[in-house]
């Protein structure tokens, strides 16, 4: 019999909690309910959840603090949950590493499907390694999908997972442009509600960390999208 995959809840909201944890207990997941960020924090190591439901507003140690601590180590699922609907607030969850957002007041049945969806894109991507090194590389740029990695200009080049899997994606398909739309789609995998700001955040953070070189750039296409361009000689 198949381990059940670990859930933990946290919000300063118990009732709200246990109402999430009975949802996911029928789904047969194992839960673990905890009501503060520090709590958060201690229990994630102790826990090792396969994803995380994560409140924002949280009592010392905000949900945003959490989240940055956790992508520091780990690239475990991450759902934000929020009253605050505002595209700002969804664009800094995404930008900091949450992979969905859902908004206060949801449906039991969109949340277990939601954390469904987000589980099974992070399985597939867990299996790299053993079919053989996901990388891609370019004068003075390298990029690991396996072990999420950057080195640029022969030096390491920290960076959050959803910026590296943006960077692979578009390097992988050099000259190929995407819209907005295809990269949130491809790289968040789902049609993100709301406006396509997190994209550009996104391409404008590479842009600090990654400069244009002779050979290669990380382009606009005005009126459409990004391609990775890749420089005749």
């Amino acid at each position: 019999m198949a381990a059940k995959q670990k859930i933990l809840i946290i919000d300063d909201d118990n009732n709200i909690a246990e109402l999430i944890s009975l949802y996911l207990t029928k789904e047969c997941f194992e839960t673990k309910i905890v009501n503060d960020g520090e709590q958060a924090l201690k229990e994630f190591h102790i826990f090792q959840p396969d994803l995380l439901l994560l409140d924002l507003m949280l009592p010392g140690i905000d949900g945003y603090q959490v989240c940055r601590e956790i992508r520091h180590t780990s690239d475990v699922p991450i759902i934000m949950l929020s009253a605050k609907g505002e595209t700002f607030d969804k664009v800094l969850g995404l930008e900091l590493g949450a992979d969905d957002y859902m908004i206060k007041p949801f449906d039991s049945k969109e949340l277990v499907a939601r954390v469904r969806a987000v589980l099974r894109r992070f399985k597939v991507k867990q299996p790299a390694a053993v079919s053989g090194e996901k990388s891609v590389s370019y004068p003075d740029l390298t990029i690991n999908l396996t072990n999420y990695s950057v080195t640029y200009m022969g030096r390491q080049v920290d960076m959050p997972p959803k910026e590296l899997e943006l960077l692979y994606f578009l390097a992988s398909s050099p000259n190929q442009v995407f819209t907005r739309e295809q990269l949130l789609d491809h790289i968040w995998g789902y049609e993100y509600i709301g406006d396509t700001r997190t994209v550009d955040v996104h391409i404008k953070r590479l842009r600090e960390k990654i400069k244009d070189h002779p050979a290669w750039s990380l382009s606009t296409v005005w009126g459409i999208g990004y391609k990775f361009e890749v420089k005749s000689k």
